[in-house]
């Protein structure tokens, strides 16, 4: 996915409005729509914007722990999110391989790297519907 993260947040009609009137004199203002999005499993967060973040690093770095460290997260709380869609998901997602000459390390396999091109389309998708619905932010 190179080296790029994706926030995968929408940000939708971002404008940028100047007031007039005594209280915000001259005061320029931006006015946007986020979204975020989430798949539940079992009315638990199971993936979303975190994760798939999470799994790009992994795929980037070969590491949970590099992964971890470039988010700011613990090693402990990148492992339990690793762990949790490897046991909820159909099939798991990252697993690591031991020594060898390379000195082992971690990689995504193909159920991962399938639910992170469906999250992603569908994250595309909501984003082009927002970009359809301008009107809610000329009215703000």
């Amino acid at each position: 996915m190179g080296a790029q993260s994706y926030d995968l947040m929408i940000v939708c009609g971002i404008e940028t409005k100047r007031l007039n009137n005594s209280k915000n004199c001259c005061m320029e203002r931006k006015v946007e729509i986020r979204l975020r999005h989430w798949v539940f499993v079992d009315e638990v967060k199971f993936f979303g914007p975190g994760r798939y973040e999470l799994l790009e690093r992994i795929a980037e770095t070969g590491s949970i722990s590099q992964a971890a460290k470039e988010m700011g997260l613990s090693y402990k709380k990148a492992w339990a999110m690793v762990d949790a869609m490897n046991t909820l998901g159909k099939g798991p997602y990252v697993v690591t391989q031991k020594g060898g000459t390379k000195g082992g390390g971690t990689v995504l396999t193909d159920t991962a790297r399938n639910v992170m091109a469906a999250y992603k389309r569908l994250n595309d998708k909501l984003n082009a519907a927002l970009a359809e619905e301008p009107e809610l932010l000329s009215l703000i």
